[in-house]
């Protein structure tokens, strides 16, 4: 009664799974996202940090040390820009491509290879102010807040117990030089970046999970929707069902009629049955006209006896004839030879000779 009601008590089906993702539905963390990149962002810049710093510092000494001799002109100008360019930007390059790539594949890695061009039309509805306070106020809009204030929380914590385990390093910074001070200043940035995105990635993994859970809840289907994806996929059950007792129906007029003008009919004895019919001069090997196993069997087998057809017990033929041979064609020539001992045996009771039996049996 409750799946009658509505209540989505089904898993979802292939078939509705991929028309989610084909619309873009997919279980998706930005979370996860923005605290992988923010660790390889301080792992790169762990790294490659100091080349960056090295080529800013001789960029800066160069330009400020030369003051007095430099003159605007276009020349110069681009001189300075291109060495700018090749100085700094050859270092900060290498880091902007990885970052690029540790995006993409982070994206990958949760959703794989996906693209929806009809995500990348504006929608005027979300422009509503009605809808946006729905949003807003509703329980996901009230749980994104919640877990927004918990990385909040998370982050300050972190961030005052990196820098509380760090602090007789500050206190001692005044003896020691410049220099000296931006190294320490930057390895306890550094240090506290690392552990602030390793604590925001393990909060991103929860919503990862929540997100893949809440995916899973909202494809979930109703039995009606189980129903009407049947239909639109498969037909009407009822049609189905109508349609291939026709086609029973079909097998049994036809079997019905076949069977009485067969020769013979072989069985397993009881699992399988083949009606064989010969006609010398029209037929060039003798032919199967009906076959079946199980219940079709037993019918074959109550027809062969209400019309007095022959019934001879043969399981390796039984089983060749029903595997290899269709209603209506000729027994292969690697079976004749058999077909045509049964036939003989059969014309025999009957007081009957196959014509030409001997001969291909031979």
């Amino acid at each position: 009664m409750a799946d009658e009601a509505g209540e989505k008590s089904f898993d979802a089906t292939p078939h509705r799974r991929q028309q989610a993702r084909e619309k873009g539905q997919v279980a998706y963390s930005q979370d996860l996202g923005s605290a992988s990149l923010l660790l390889v962002a301080a792992g790169l810049l762990w790294g490659m940090g100091p080349r960056v710093v090295d080529a800013t510092v001789q960029l800066l000494q160069r330009n400020l040390g030369e003051v007095g001799t430099l003159s605007v002109n276009r020349q110069i100008v681009l001189a300075e820009a291109q060495k700018a360019i090749s100085g700094v930007g050859g270092a900060v390059f290498p880091i902007m491509v990885l970052l690029t790539l540790a995006a993409a594949m982070v994206s990958v890695m949760q959703v794989g290879f996906l693209f929806v061009p009809q995500r990348l039309a504006p929608d005027f509805s979300r422009l509503s102010i009605l809808s946006g306070f729905k949003r807003i106020f509703s329980l996901q809009g009230v749980s994104r807040l919640g877990f927004g204030l918990l990385k909040v929380a998370v982050v300050a914590v972190t961030a005052g117990v990196t820098l509380w385990f760090h602090r007789n390093e500050v206190l001692y910074a005044g003896g020691i030089d410049i220099g000296q001070i931006a190294a320490l200043l930057s390895g306890i940035a550094l240090s506290t970046l690392l552990w602030v995105g390793l604590a925001l990635f393990l909060l991103a993994l929860l919503d990862f999970a929540f997100q893949k859970w809440k995916h899973e809840q909202d494809l979930k289907m109703t039995q009606q929707e189980v129903r009407e994806e049947m239909k639109s996929l498969q037909g009407d059950p009822q049609i189905i069902a109508r349609r291939r007792a026709v086609q029973r129906q079909m097998v049994m007029n036809r079997m019905e009629g076949a069977v009485p003008q067969a020769d013979v009919v072989v069985t397993n004895p009881t699992e399988l049955a083949i009606a064989l019919k010969y006609e010398h001069g029209d037929m060039a090997a003798p032919v199967v006209v009906a076959k079946g196993a199980g219940l079709l069997a037993q019918r074959i087998r109550r027809l062969a006896l209400e019309n007095n057809v022959p019934i001879v017990e043969r399981k390796p033929l039984a089983r060749l004839l029903y595997k290899e041979v269709d209603i209506n064609h000729p027994v292969p020539d690697s079976s004749f030879a058999a077909v045509a001992e049964v036939l003989a045996y059969v014309y025999q009771l009957k007081g009957k000779k196959i014509p030409g039996a001997d001969r291909r049996a031979a």
